[in-house]
C-alpha cells in the first residue's frame, strides 16, 4: 500500500496543526467548579480516616492475621479472601498510621 503525496500532505499538515495549537484546548482554571460527587466522596474519605475506622481496620487485620496463622486447612479462595480483608484493613488504617509518624500526603487547593 503507498500512501500518494495529496495524502502525505494532509496528514503532514494536521500533524502540524496539532502540535502548533496546544493553546486552544482551554482547560479548567485552577480552583475549577464544584462538581456533584465531591461531597460524598469527602464524607467517605472522612468517615475512613477517623478513628472508628481505625479501630475497625486494627480489629480486622487482627482477626485476619489470626485466621492465616491459626486457620489450619484453608481453601485457596479462603485464603485470599483472609488476605483481602487484612490489605484492606491496611489500606484504611495506613493513613492514620503515616499521619502519627508524621508523613504527609500530597495537598492540592
Amino acid at each position: 500500500m503507498t500512501i500518494n503525496n495529496a495524502t502525505k500532505l494532509t496528514l503532514g499538515f494536521f500533524i502540524l496543526a496539532f502540535l502548533v495549537s496546544p493553546d486552544l484546548a482551554h482547560a479548567a482554571g485552577a480552583g475549577g467548579g464544584a462538581m456533584p460527587w465531591d461531597a460524598p466522596l469527602t464524607t467517605l474519605r472522612t468517615d475512613l480516616t477517623g478513628p472508628v475506622a481505625f479501630t475497625m481496620s486494627l480489629l480486622a487485620f487482627f482477626v485476619a492475621g489470626v485466621a492465616l496463622v491459626f486457620g489450619g486447612e484453608m481453601s485457596h479462595f479462603t485464603r485470599g479472601m483472609v488476605i483481602s480483608v487484612m490489605v484492606g484493613a491496611m489500606l484504611a488504617g495506613i493513613v492514620n498510621v503515616a499521619a502519627a509518624l508524621g508523613i504527609a500526603g500530597a495537598v492540592i487547593f
